[in-house]
């Protein structure tokens, strides 16, 4: 049995028109989003073995605001592949992770995020940003992640705990 947490960012800023969407960074809503998010994963004792991360700003952003508060030490990858990643894209970045590794974080970006809940539970849910959602699957292996391999346990968004 592995568990995997999905985060999507927080909020971000559309300011500055001038900024590419990879360099968009988080809102103030964003800010206080995503350490909200962390002091639900400490007070929930998540501790993933490993958090997966899209390398744009709002992710790192989002990362570090979450880990700061969450006091998660988890080894933590930026991964090119995350970003603009469709669902395909994503099992396969999960399917190669070791197998020793109980629980991993993913922190991305929709729709990849929902279509990726929704491909391995079959649970269609909104997925707004900061959304966090944890997901039991049923394989012993990385490598055995498929479509309908997983169980949503709950999901949790910033609006339902203010």
């Amino acid at each position: 049995m592995k568990e995997l947490y999905l985060l999507r960012h927080a909020k971000s800023s559309w300011d500055d028109s001038r900024l590419d969407d990879f360099d968009r960074p988080l809102n103030e809503r964003g800010k206080k989003a995503a350490p909200l998010m962390g002091r639900v994963m400490r007070e929930k004792k998540l501790k993933p073995d490993l958090i997966l991360c899209s390398p744009s700003k709002r992710t790192k952003q989002t990362a570090k605001h979450v880990i700061d508060a969450s006091k998660i030490k988890s080894e933590i990858t930026y991964d090119e592949r995350i970003y603009e990643a469709s669902t395909a894209d994503l099992f396969e970045m999960l399917k190669a992770q070791d197998s020793e590794l109980e629980t991993i974080l993913l922190i991305g970006h929709n729709p990849g995020m929902e279509s990726l809940l929704t491909q391995l539970t079959g649970a269609e849910e909104a997925f707004p940003t900061a959304a966090l959602a944890k997901i039991s699957l049923d394989i012993e292996k990385w490598k055995g992640i498929k479509n309908g391999a997983g169980t949503m346990e709950w999901i949790l968004r910033p609006k339902e705990l203010v």
